[in-house]
């Protein structure tokens, strides 16, 4: 059995509402829930929230919201793994053996069905416990600067001052859209960030981090743009780390 976990609380702080808040014609939380139904790839879609209403809305657009999530898994300070591995628990419990576990934001309106679908077959095709959306930096990370406490510039890195970018090693970074799991390594806690996990590489196009309401605007700007104007997966200027270089799951396709 496959079932997708959504995490959406209810006490989002710095946007309220945010997993509801209607984005681009739909509430948030249903761009997450649709590409899951779409990827045909799931017995369960589940929404783990402590909220009626997020509940509620939910439902409406299909998934399953079978239980509520206890108060000490609703704070600010819970992360995505134990919530995941709470609704894991109860799906064991309740539903039967589940071999494959998918945790998607309820926040990821970039998401598409086919890259649910390429992410579980590199997870099977890899042989790794983990398969996370990434991206690449769109500027080289050894180039960064930080402000120091009196207000002056320093390099992160200045032994790479005057190295040009092109002889730079590409970066990346959590794309934060969903992370495929084998059951076991949900229920252990193994680490994304580890050898036991690959990286599935989106375009930056696809991606965007939704915090503030700046984010939000910016994202729905760019989602506008990427809908209308049908851009293609794939297209990133930064290669696939060495590992994928010669995976068919490197290419995607909308």
């Amino acid at each position: 059995m496959k079932i997708a976990i959504i995490p959406a609380r209810g006490g989002s702080k710095r946007i309220p509402r945010k997993n509801i808040k209607p984005f681009c014609g739909k509430p948030m939380i249903a761009w997450s829930i649709e590409a899951a139904k779409n990827s045909d790839l799931f017995d369960h879609i589940i929404v783990s929230t402590d909220d009626d209403e997020i509940a509620e809305v939910a439902i409406q657009w299909g998934a399953e919201v079978p239980f509520m999530r206890p108060a000490e898994l609703a704070d600010d300070y819970v992360g995505t793994g134990a919530v995941a591995q709470h609704a894991l628990e109860w799906g064991i419990k309740n539903l039967g053996p589940i071999e494959f576990v998918c945790t998607i934001y309820a926040t990821a309106p970039f998401i598409q069905p086919t890259d649910l679908i390429n992410g579980l077959d590199l997870l099977l095709e890899s042989g790794s416990q983990i398969v996370f959306t990434a991206t690449s930096f769109p500027f080289p990370i050894q180039r960064a600067i930080k402000i120091t406490k009196n207000g002056r510039v320093e390099m992160f890195q200045p032994e790479h001052y005057t190295t040009r970018s092109q002889d730079l090693e590409h970066a990346y970074h959590d794309a934060g859209q969903f992370y495929w799991a084998r059951t076991d390594a949900c229920l252990s806690g193994v680490s994304a960030f580890s050898d036991a996990a690959v990286a599935l590489i989106l375009p930056r196009c696809q991606v965007q981090d939704i915090d503030t309401l700046e984010d939000w605007q910016r994202a729905e700007l760019m989602f506008e743009a990427w809908r209308s104007l049908n851009l293609p997966a794939g297209n990133n200027d930064a290669p696939p780390p060495p590992s994928l270089k010669n995976s068919n799951m490197t290419k995607k396709s909308n």
